[in-house]
């Protein structure tokens, strides 16, 4: 078969790594290989096998690759195939100049491909995460390096100074590092197998668990009523003068959130969702009358989230002045323009940081973060009685093994079962005390 954007999508999924080659143009070919957490389809990249020098079958054939099929075009690799072919067949062995180039590659040189080649099926989120590990602790450290000459002592030092400080950033920066070096060496930049960061001894993580309880959601619930309607006073901070500018009446003097701020904490509460799904939810994946939220992308991939009754009231009571159920933040007044005037920006709230923290300092809740109130919604689910099946379908998780966590949440049952033996026990003993009194 001809090679083609069509054609190429109708290949199928394999179980190993599998070459299809074009009936036209020979030694063009695609790699597609078995599917994998980050590619359901499997990744997919263009390449040209030839015989070097005279040719024949006693010379080993060379493989190069030319891209992947996300950013290349069929007619774009075609034409990059034919240009290799052609320096063949001048006698030269363009696999043996690339993998020498890259040999003498810097980690620098490398990284900025290998964002290239794999990041098409990565999040918004986890590409700025992982440019961020690159940009602040990797780079500085490493990315004047060779790619072939790190060693597995350099990376255990670049651990144990970004640890000293961050210890799940530094594991997270190594396990960043296994995934480039393992990508290096399939695309022949380093020798296959070569990966300074296996086996690096990592500092031990504890998932963070934290979840309100009944008096905490209380005075949670207080808090956010008081921002949102007459405001939280004011707190001077001791030995700061107060402006001679600021407000002279109590009741002038508090902070207020908008009613989108309050809301946007409540639907955290009330759904168990990501920060994320609900800052970046517009009107149109609102489904009330069906009380669902149909989300198209989320960490997970096309989630839809449940909505109870005292989530619906919540959205049921927003004005639809922006595109997002939560509304953005308005922009800057340009001259001559005033600031109430100018409608919301088309653009989602960034974050809840400055409502959370005077909400939270006013609760109480030293040390909550936003996250814990996903954990506070899973964990009444769990000590309620609902099966992790279901809290796991309600939260989107795509592994059981992230519900499970909350497994020593479910304490119902075993509750029950020790209060009627301990109940038979204790009864007993009463009676056992009570015969020793009659008979003494």
């Amino acid at each position: 078969m001809k090679l083609t954007a069509r054609t190429i999508d109708s290949l199928p999924a394999v179980d190993k790594p599998t070459i299809f080659f074009d009936a036209d143009l020979k030694g063009f070919g695609v790699r597609v290989m078995p599917r994998s957490n980050r590619s359901e389809r499997g990744s997919r990249t263009w390449i040209v096998e030839y015989r070097p020098g005279a040719g024949g079958r006693s010379v080993s054939k060379r493989r190069l690759s030319l891209g992947s099929v996300a950013v290349l075009e069929a007619g774009e690799a075609r034409t990059l195939a034919k240009d290799v072919l052609a320096q063949v067949r001048l006698g030269q062995d363009p696999a043996a100049s690339r993998s020498e180039i890259r040999n003498s590659a810097t980690v620098a040189e490398l990284v900025t491909r290998y964002q290239q080649e794999t990041g098409a099926g990565r999040k918004s989120g986890t590409k700025r995460l992982y440019q961020g590990y690159w940009r602040l602790h990797l780079l500085p450290e490493i990315g004047s390096m060779k790619a072939r000459d790190v060693k597995r002592t350099d990376i255990t030092r670049l651990h144990r100074k970004v640890g000293a400080t961050h210890e799940t950033t530094a594991n997270r920066s190594v396990r960043l590092l296994a995934q480039f070096y393992r990508w290096a060496g399939e695309a022949g930049a380093v020798p296959e197998g070569f990966n300074p960061a296996k086996g690096v001894d990592r500092y031990r993580e504890s998932a963070r668990e934290r979840y309100l309880s009944v008096n905490e959601l209380e005075r949670l619930g207080a808090a956010i009523l008081e921002a949102e309607t007459i405001g939280i006073p004011w707190e001077d901070k001791p030995g700061k003068v107060r402006s001679k500018h600021a407000p002279k009446k109590p009741e002038n003097r508090r902070t207020r959130i908008s009613p989108h701020a309050a809301a946007a904490i409540r639907l955290l509460l009330f759904t168990g969702a990501r920060l994320r799904e609900i800052l970046h939810l517009r009107w149109s994946e609102v489904d009330l009358q069906r009380g669902l939220l149909l989300l198209p992308d989320s960490k997970t991939g096309r989630k839809v989230i449940v909505l109870g009754s005292a989530a619906l009231q919540v959205i049921a009571d927003l004005d639809k002045s922006s595109d997002f159920v939560i509304a953005g933040q308005k922009p800057k007044p340009k001259p001559g323009e005033m600031g109430h005037n100018l409608p919301p920006d088309d653009k989602p709230r960034s974050d809840l940081n400055r409502p959370w923290a005077l909400i939270s300092k006013r609760a109480g809740l030293k040390g909550v973060r936003l996250h814990d109130l996903r954990h506070t919604f899973a964990s009444y689910g769990a000590s309620g009685g609902l099966g992790l099946p279901l809290i796991g379908g309600l939260l989107g998780h795509a592994d059981s093994r992230t519900t499970a966590r909350y497994a020593h949440l479910a304490s119902d049952p075993l509750k029950r079962a020790n209060e009627v033996i301990s109940g038979a026990i204790a009864s007993a003993m009463g009676q056992a005390k009570r015969a020793a009194r009659a008979n003494g």
